[in-house]
């Protein structure tokens, strides 16, 4: 294992409840740059596929799969708070 790589996902990782929380709340999508998240989603991919690839057994594999899934889960929060910003101006 790679401590310091661990400790760099780990930072990472610490920021993505806080903008998936921001997500929920404000139900906008203000602030969010979605082609940003399919980037950082990317790298986090490419993470996976290294270790996948080179060092299988590796723990820090679980941490690019854990930040995967609140990227993940931060990008559907985007297109679900973009509709809900359509239906709103059409209404209104």
């Amino acid at each position: 294992m790679h401590i310091f790589e661990a400790l760099m996902l780990v930072c990472f990782g610490a920021a993505w409840p806080v903008s998936i929380r921001k997500s929920i709340v404000s139900r906008r999508t203000g602030g969010k740059s979605v082609g940003f998240m399919f980037i950082i989603f990317a790298g986090y991919l490419s993470g996976i596929a290294n270790k996948l690839l080179n060092a299988p057994g590796d723990p820090v594999l679980w941490l690019y799969v854990l930040n995967g899934v609140m990227v993940a889960t931060d990008i559907a929060l985007y297109f679900r708070n973009r509709r809900i910003e359509r239906t709103e101006e059409r209404r209104g």
